[in-house]
This record gives C-alpha cells, structure tokens and sequence, in this order.
C-alpha cells in the first residue's frame, strides 16, 4: 500500500506539470490582450505597449512559462493583472467557499441518494422502487441552474424563509447546498439501488436469510459493505462534478465561490488567476482520486494494491 501511494504521489509532478502547459498555451492563444483591458479604451498603442512590457507579457512564451513555473517551485502564484493582488489568498478564500458547498452538497447526495436507493433495493418493483426511479429520472434530467432558480422562487421568494442570495450566515448556505445536493442525489441513487440489488442476488445473502439472520443485519453487515465499490466510485466522480459545476449555483446565488472567481478572471484575460485555479482544481481531483483508490481497499478486503 505504502508503494503504491507513493506512485500515484510522483504521477502529480507530470500530470501538474501537463496541465500546466496545456493552461498556459490556451489562454495565451485566446483572441484578447489583457494590456488592452487595462488600460482600458482611449489608450495609445505606446502606452498599451507600456503595460505589456510591465506585466511581461512582450516575452516569448516559452520566457514567459518558465518563470511561471519557477515562482510555482517557490509557492508564488503571481498578482492578478488586474487587481495586482496576491493570487494565492484570493484562490485559497474562493475555493474554500466552493469546497463548503460540495462537501454540504455531497452530504445531501449521499444521506437522501442512499437511502432512496435503499429502499429501492430493498422494495423492487413496488411503488417506492417506482417512485424514487421517477424522482431520479426528474433529478437527473432537471438542470441545476434552474433548479436553484426554482428553490429560490420557492423558499426564499414566496415564503421567504432563507434568503435568496448572497454569503451572510448558515441561512445561505441552504439553498445552494440543496441546489446542488438534490442534483447529485439522483445519481447516487441510481447506482446505490442497482449495486444492492446485484448484490442481494448472490448465494451467500440467500444462504444468510435461509438461516434466519436478521434482515438489518444481512443489509448492512453482508449487503452494503460488498455494494460500497461503486457507491464510493460514483460519490468521488460527483464530488469532482460539484467541485466544477458549483460555478452555476455560485451564479445563481452570488456565492463568491471559485467558479465566479475563474468566470471573471478569464473575461479579463487575467492569466494568473485563471492559471493558478485551474492547477488547484486539478491537484484536488488528483487527490480525490488517491483517496478513492485507498477506500476501496480498506472496504473491500479483496482489493489490494501491490
């Protein structure tokens, strides 16, 4: 395990450092000069010229990545072109707002996805199975950016329980967490009943109710521990989903979260911050997957990594 953990750890130096040239030539060849937006419009060539060459931006490309990289080795992200801020707070305080509402919304996901899913398994072909299949078909097929704009209308709007917007206490924190939560759980659902009722079928489940073993513990000692592979594989991918797609309910709700700060910094061609997001997003997915791949050993005994 100890090795393996080791491997998966060395393969983010070349898939950081992938990302990293495919970030930085991307934005570079998008039509746009961020000197331009600078300095904004009545600007002479001369002086745009002037902030070009005071951002580094008359470099070649190849100048211009190998000092990114180095302040990179140093920990230094840079300053935003625009605000001339550091970019590294500004990213660490976004993505902990972002990181708030996929966690809450995986939570939702996991709580009302499991246990829809449960008693789908549990109750096949009845009308819960039928029920919460209809509700999953809904949750899956229903965008999340009008969803949110449904939950707002409803809960904050007409009954003006929570507030609509903003980030000013537990009370915004509802709205978007269900926004996102309540798109995940159909999904987590889905496979959480086709995973049980895979598993409800094997010989060892029969043998264990023809001996007269409790149904609670059948389900939750024999059934859900042998099911957990890909409710873990689908929990993993939807918090990596939720990570990128809160950019919609963090516009929807103004929740000053990392999207919003990457939307904004690529209409300004802000390189840093877009560049710097992009990396910590990427880092965070690859250590999600790390941490996947270990669960599903001390899950499942069977699997081990040599």
């Amino acid at each position: 395990m100890n090795r393996f953990l080791l491997r998966r750890l060395a393969t983010l130096v070349p898939v950081l450092l992938g990302v990293s040239v495919v970030v930085f030539l991307i934005l570079h060849l998008v039509p746009g000069d961020p000197a331009e937006v600078i300095a904004g419009t009545g600007t002479t060539g001369q002086g745009i010229q002037a902030i070009r060459h005071q951002l580094g931006l008359d470099q070649p490309l190849l100048v211009q990545y190998l000092q990114w990289t180095g302040r990179l080795i140093r920990g230094d992200f840079g300053q935003s072109l625009m605000t001339r801020e550091e970019v590294l707070p500004q990213l660490l305080y976004r993505f902990g707002n972002t990181l708030e509402l996929a966690v809450g919304g995986m939570a939702v996901a996991l709580c009302l996805g499991g246990a829809w899913g449960i008693v789908a398994a549990t109750h096949r072909n009845s009308v819960w199975d039928h029920a919460f299949t209809m509700l999953s078909l809904v949750g899956v097929s229903m965008p999340i950016f009008w969803l949110g704009l449904l939950l707002m209308l409803g809960f904050a709007v007409e009954l003006g329980w929570v507030p609509a917007t903003g980030m000013a206490g537990p009370s915004t924190f509802v709205l978007p967490v269900l926004t996102l939560g309540l798109n995940a759980t159909a999904l987590v659902s889905r496979i959480t009943r086709g995973s049980l009722i895979e598993v409800l079928q094997q010989a060892y489940v029969r043998t264990a109710w023809a001996k007269g073993v409790p149904p609670r513990s059948v389900l939750w000692r024999h059934v859900m521990k042998n099911a957990a592979v890909p409710i873990i594989t689908v929990g993993a991918l939807q918090f990596g989903y939720l990570l990128g797609g809160a950019v919609l309910t963090e516009t929807v709700f103004v929740w000053p979260g990392l999207g919003r700060l990457l939307v904004d910094a690529i209409m300004q061609r802000d390189y840093p911050i877009v560049q710097g997001g992009i990396l910590l997003i990427a880092l965070t997915l690859i250590a999600l997957n790390v941490i996947t791949d270990v669960m599903y050993a001390f899950v499942d005994p069977r699997i081990r990594y040599q």
